[in-house]
C-alpha cells in the first residue's frame, strides 16, 4: 500500500503545473491532498478519474480557503466528513475513509501564522484532536493519520531552529504536543525509518529557501502502534515542484 500527503496549496494551481500528470508518472493506491482551496465542483476531476482514482471531498464553507480530499483506487467501505466539531468542520479539516479494518485520517491542521487568534485556535485544534482520536482508536484502532500538522516536532526538522524558537510552528508548547502525540499509541513513519535524517516538507516562498533547502517538516504520516511494525518505506518527494510543500510517501504493508 502506497501512500501520498501532500498540501497542495489550492488544486486547481497545482492542476495547472501538471499535478495529475506527476501522479500518473508516480501512481500510488491513496492520494491524500490537503489546503484544496475549492470545492469539488469548481475542480476539473476527469483527469484522476481517468487514472482509476475514486475521490472524496471536505471542503471549507468559505470559497478560496482550506480543504481536503482523497483519492484512492480502492473505494472505500465508508466515508466521514469531519470530526463533529463546527468549528473546524466548516473550515474542511478532517477526512475519513475506511478500508477493512483500518482507518485513514486526511487532515489539514491549522496554521497559526497569521496571530494571536488563529495560533489559539491551533492550540484548542490539537487539544481537541487528540482527545477525539482516543475515542476513536477505541472502535478503530489501526489508524494512519496524514496531512500537514503545522508543526516541525524535532531541530531535525527545520533548517534554523535557534532563530524560529518563537516561531509558530516551532514553539515549545507545539512541540509538546507533538511529543504527546507520539507517546500516545502513534509513530512518525518517517521517522521510523530515518530516525535522524534531515528531510524537509514544506519551504517559505521568500529569498530562495527551496533552492537552498532552508524548509521545515511540517506534514507527516503518522501510524497506530498495532500496524506501525508493517512501515516499509518512508521519505519526502522533494523533486514535485507545483506547491511550496512536497509531497510525503508511505509504504506500509497492509
Amino acid at each position: 500500500m502506497q501512500i501520498v500527503s501532500y498540501n497542495v496549496n489550492g488544486i486547481r494551481a497545482a492542476s495547472k503545473k501538471g499535478l495529475a500528470e506527476w501522479l500518473k508518472a508516480n501512481p500510488v493506491d491513496i492520494f491524500c491532498v490537503q489546503e484544496t482551496k475549492a470545492h469539488q465542483e469548481q475542480v476539473d476531476v476527469t483527469p484522476f478519474e481517468e487514472l482509476g482514482y475514486h475521490h472524496v471531498w471536505h471542503s471549507a464553507q468559505k470559497k478560496g480557503y482550506s480543504g481536503v480530499a482523497t483519492f484512492s483506487r480502492a473505494k472505500p467501505d465508508q466515508v466521514v466528513i469531519g470530526c463533529g466539531m463546527e468549528k473546524y468542520d466548516r473550515e474542511g479539516r478532517i477526512l475519513r475513509t475506511d478500508y477493512g479494518d483500518w482507518t485513514l485520517l486526511n487532515c489539514y491542521f491549522p496554521s497559526g501564522t497569521s496571530g494571536e487568534e488563529r495560533q489559539t485556535f491551533k492550540m484548542e485544534f490539537l487539544d481537541d484532536f487528540f482527545s477525539w482520536i482516543g475515542e476513536l482508536k477505541k472502535e478503530r484502532p489501526h489508524l494512519i493519520i496524514v496531512g500537514d500538522y503545522n508543526i516541525a516536532h524535532t531541530p531535525n526538522d527545520i533548517h534554523d531552529p535557534v532563530r524560529n524558537k518563537k516561531s509558530s510552528g516551532f514553539l515549545p508548547e507545539e512541540r509538546e504536543w507533538m511529543s504527546k502525540w507520539l507517546n500516545s499509541g502513534f509513530v512518525d513513519a518517517f521517522r521510523q525509518i530515518h530516525p535522524e535524517k534531515v528531510e524537509y516538507s514544506w519551504w517559505s516562498y521568500r529569498a530562495g529557501a527551496r533552492k537552498n533547502n532552508k524548509g521545515w517538516r511540517i506534514d507527516y504520516q503518522s501510524v497506530s502502534q498495532p500496524i506501525a511494525d508493517k512501515i516499509k518505506d518512508a521519505y519526502q518527494m522533494g523533486d514535485a515542484v507545483h506547491s511550496d510543500h512536497c509531497p510525503v510517501y508511505m509504504e506500509i504493508n497492509l
